[in-house]
């Protein structure tokens, strides 16, 4: 690596044009050249570069001072989500577990030290958190991230807990490393994870992973629910077996389908 801790293939322009993509989002919809130069460490002569370029390549409009998203960035997404055949394989079992638990129920990929998203059935009720497909979470919060990193390599696991930001986001959340590393242990062990108000006050979640025909895991499915109306062991009792058997029917599909976990 160079002095700057980069590959010498390393394009510094490009990371920054994803930067500023990535400055938006729910909490900052609309931001200014300002705004985007404060949060992405730039100068505002090259924010102002940056933003003018997204502009005419159509991935932001203006109004002369706020600057917003247009709908083509999710061109970006679909690239990645047309190549994956796993969501569309997953969708049709989410739905059958949803009608049978009527809860949620979506399907999660490990993203670096998020999970992210990529298949999603809702139920009517309405949450506090607002989940669509896209939507990221630090995965050491997350019943899905929990289970997919309990499945990895042990060497890792250490590498990622060494890095963790490990942030109280409730009064739940766990914040040691040494903590989590016995959390990560049980639920390789057990096979699922059940996470209790650490991501959300009074949201309870449950999650089993999949994997693909070499028996890699490869993304997990959660089943979240209100703490009002279920208890851990309710979670456990209720819902687990539910959820087990949706993702042997979603695994049982990958083994005959070619696809690209």
């Amino acid at each position: 690596m160079n002095m700057q801790g980069r590959e010498p293939h390393f394009v510094q322009s490009f990371d920054r044009g994803l930067a500023v993509i990535r400055a938006f989002d729910a909490d900052h919809p609309e931001l200014t050249l300002s705004d985007v130069a404060r949060a992405c460490d730039l100068t505002r002569a090259a924010a102002r570069r940056f933003l003018l370029t997204l502009l005419d390549l159509g991935y932001v409009r203006s109004d002369g001072r706020l600057f917003r998203l247009t709908p083509r960035v999710l061109e970006l997404g679909y690239a990645y989500l047309s190549s994956f055949s796993l969501p569309e394989i997953a969708e049709p079992h989410l739905e059958r577990l949803v009608a049978e638990v009527r809860e949620s129920s979506s399907l999660c990929v490990l993203d670096g030290e998020d999970i992210v998203y990529v298949a999603r059935v809702p139920t009517s009720r309405i949450m506090t958190a607002s989940i669509t497909v896209g939507t990221r979470f630090p995965a050491y919060v997350t019943s899905v991230g929990r289970v997919i990193v309990a499945h990895l390599p042990q060497q890792e696991i250490d590498a990622r807990l060494a890095r963790a930001r490990l942030d109280p986001l409730t009064p739940r959340t766990v914040t040691s490393a040494d903590t989590l590393r016995a959390e990560l242990t049980r639920v390789r062990r057990q096979g699922y994870a059940i996470v209790d108000q650490e991501l959300e006050e009074g949201l309870r979640s449950v999650a089993a992973p999949v994997r693909d025909r070499d028996g890699t895991v490869v993304a997990a499915v959660n089943i979240p629910v209100p703490a009002s109306r279920n208890s851990v062991e309710s979670v456990r009792r209720d819902l687990l077996p539910h959820l087990l058997a949706a993702v042997a029917r979603i695994e049982a599909d990958l083994r005959v389908t070619r696809t690209r976990p």
